[in-house]
């Protein structure tokens, strides 16, 4: 039996989303051939070649024929005028951008060589208010960079040309997104992939039939990490159905784990046969074993398929299994890279940031170091679901096992560690190993900015190779913390923050605004605080995440406990997560986010700092209460933590 596992389109460009990695991984160490690709990235590639953008033309002239030049948007008005241009140069900006042409550096950074449409106003933006923020940034040996930051701009100019002329659902990291996020309706994506393909879609199902004639699978299984993956999921889906119509097609992920806990409508069953909910390890195997005839169907575990009633009328029917447990960490093994482009992917340059870019530059062995959230007590966070509420980790020496297989499969030290928040005692006995065991890596991932970071294991995780952290710092209010249950105060924040960006270790701080009862002029304070922060070098990079209320989080579930009124909802059919809510404070958060959002793209960029709060805001906003010295005191009085 050959499982053909895909990820469907978009993802991240520079590297592999690590869901069909583990479960190849796994099905292998439990005998099954398994096989996997990525349709993602070679989708993308596919629509980023000469012929393919004569294509794009072609649909672009047919859909603004009714429009005068004056009146197109700018991105495909400069497509159409600088055509030849795109057309010559697009193959050589992907190979440059895969690290295959690193001589072309020169030739991009003369701005004479790639065309440049309106992604490249934000350099104009930044140089009106500091110069040349090029020359700053990269000075004058930073050759690749420099073209990379560039090279990336023009990619974002052709998936805008792509977005408004051919295919309004594409995007570079998402793909329809709007079809699945939270809808109740099935409507919208049914009638999409009802109706005529996009040339994307025609793409991807030349993709599909190639897989399925290649690998000649048994089973075909998908991961849906994001909303943006569910409509290329469901047309891969298709496709298979077209070309096999027995072959049994199972698909799982974030997505579905999250939104799709209440799905009713049996259409979505017309193009797969099986979806399962949370840890995909168990549930598949039970899955495989029912294919094989080694299990009944009403054994499956945490599973849906449609069944029929007393009527014959089609309903989806969902099976729980609880006798059965699911996989521990110690057990499923190492992701396994073997059938994905490792030598195809992208390094991109999206903002001139060190620490913002990690996200897109460079190809990383994606890794867990434990499963769930040690912390699991977020108001605003998931906390009911298994991906957070189920907390097993493995050893780390068997972390460090699974490291070095990495490194000797892909030839490639650099990993990121995509836990929910890093468990610090276990952090703190891998770093060690690594060192006591020689491993040399660069890693980075997500952590809570609690108290255990001292100075002196902030050092250690450096020496262990820890380039960066993101964490939450959420709301720079005390009283907001305290009730989102974070567990950290403020000073606390910049302490820690401060003590890994003393140790050489980039610092993101994920921000929030809109969160229930959240005033103006706490939000304001908020924003006083991160100037601060960012300035006296707590953290590199931020960013402003408006809050939303989501029906698996404390908030979702006890609404009245924080001040808030959910919105009546409707019949849900298909996708529920994130729910409307009535807060009677009042504020403007729209307003603010505007604002919030402005200063953090300039603090990024080391500029701004000396502007007051009310310079972000397009009208008059609250003043500012926080003292002036409140952050560089807390720092000059770090308290070191307890060391071992």
């Amino acid at each position: 039996m050959t499982v053909l596992l895909m990820t469907p389109p978009m993802t991240q460009l520079n590297t592999p989303y690590p869901a069909t990695a583990y479960l190849t991984g796994f099905l292998r160490s439990r005998g099954y051939e398994a096989v996997q690709r990525d349709p993602a990235i070679e989708l993308f590639l596919e629509m980023m070649t000469a012929p393919a953008l004569e294509i794009i033309r072609q649909h672009v002239e047919e859909n603004f024929e009714h429009l005068e030049d004056n009146e197109l948007p700018d991105a495909i008005f400069n497509f159409l005028a600088e055509f030849d241009r795109y057309h010559q140069t697009v193959e050589s900006a992907i190979r440059f951008l895969q690290g295959k042409d690193p001589s072309l550096a020169l030739r991009i950074n003369s701005r004479r060589f790639l065309p440049e449409g309106p992604a490249f106003d934000a350099i104009a933006q930044m140089e009106a208010v500091s110069g040349d923020v090029l020359q700053a940034a990269f000075g004058n040996l930073g050759v690749q960079d420099k073209a990379k930051y560039l090279a990336t701009l023009f990619i974002n100019d052709l998936s805008t040309v792509i977005t408004q002329g051919v295919d309004p659902y594409f995007e570079v990291s998402r793909y329809g997104e709007q079809l699945a996020a939270a809808n109740p309706s099935f409507d919208n994506l049914y009638d999409t992939l009802m109706g005529e393909p996009s040339f994307s879609s025609e793409i991807l199902e030349q993709l599909v039939e190639h897989y399925l004639e290649e690998t000649q699978p048994s089973v075909v299984a998908l991961t849906v990490p994001f909303p943006g993956n569910m409509l290329g999921a469901l047309r891969i889906a298709q496709t298979c159905k077209a070309i096999n119509p027995g072959i049994p097609i199972v698909m799982g992920g974030g997505f579905i784990n999250t939104e799709l806990r209440a799905l009713k409508d049996p259409r979505v069953f017309e193009f797969v046969d099986f979806i399962c909910l949370d840890d995909g390890e168990r549930p598949f195997i039970t899955l495989l074993e029912y294919f094989e005839g080694q299990r009944e169907v009403d054994s499956l575990m945490r599973t849906y398929l449609l069944a029929e009633d007393e009527n014959g009328e089609a309903y989806v029917h969902f099976n729980e299994n609880t006798e059965l447990q699911d996989i521990p960490q110690t057990d499923v093994g190492a992701p396994v890279y073997d059938g994905l482009p490792l030598g195809e992917y992208l390094s991109l340059c999206e903002m001139l940031n060190p620490m913002h870019r990690i996200w897109s530059d460079g190809r990383w062995n994606k890794l867990t170091i434990a499963h769930g959230c040690y912390w699991r007590k977020c108001s605003f966070c998931d906390v009911s679901l298994d991906y957070i509420d189920r907390f097993d980790a493995a050893s780390a020496d068997i972390l460090v096992d699974r490291i070095e297989q990495l490194i000797e499969e892909t030839g490639e030290t650099g990993f990121h560690f995509v836990d929910e928040a890093l468990p610090p005692k276990l952090l703190f006995a891998m770093a060690k190993r690594l060192i006591e065991r020689n491993v040399v890596i660069s890693w980075w991932g997500n952590i809570r900015f609690e108290r255990t970071f001292s100075q002196a294991r902030c050092q250690l995780l450096a020496d262990s190779g820890c380039i960066a952290v993101s964490g939450g710092l959420e709301v720079a209010s005390d009283r907001l913390l305290k009730l989102m249950k974070k567990g950290v105060s403020v000073e606390r924040v910049a302490q820690v923050t401060k003590a890994f960006s003393d140790a050489g270790i980039l610092v993101h701080a994920y921000l929030m605004y809109g969160f229930p009862t959240q005033t103006e002029q706490e939000t304001v304070d908020s924003l006083e605080m991160v100037r601060q922060m960012m300035k006296e070098g707590c953290f590199q990079s931020a960013y402003w995440h408006r809050f939303v209320a989501t029906i698996h989080s404390p908030i979702g579930i006890n609404p009245e406990k924080f001040g808030i009124t959910l919105a009546e909802r409707p019949e849900i059919l298909f996708a529920e997560n994130d729910v409307d809510f009535t807060d009677p404070t009042g504020t403007d958060h729209e307003m603010l986010g505007e604002g919030l959002r402005k200063a953090i793209y300039n603090y990024m960029h080391g500029i701004g700092f000396d502007q007051p709060m009310s310079f972000w805001f397009n009208q008059p906003v609250a003043r500012t209460k926080m003292k002036k010295d409140l952050v560089s005191k807390a720092i000059n009085n770090l308290i070191t933590g307890n060391e071992d």
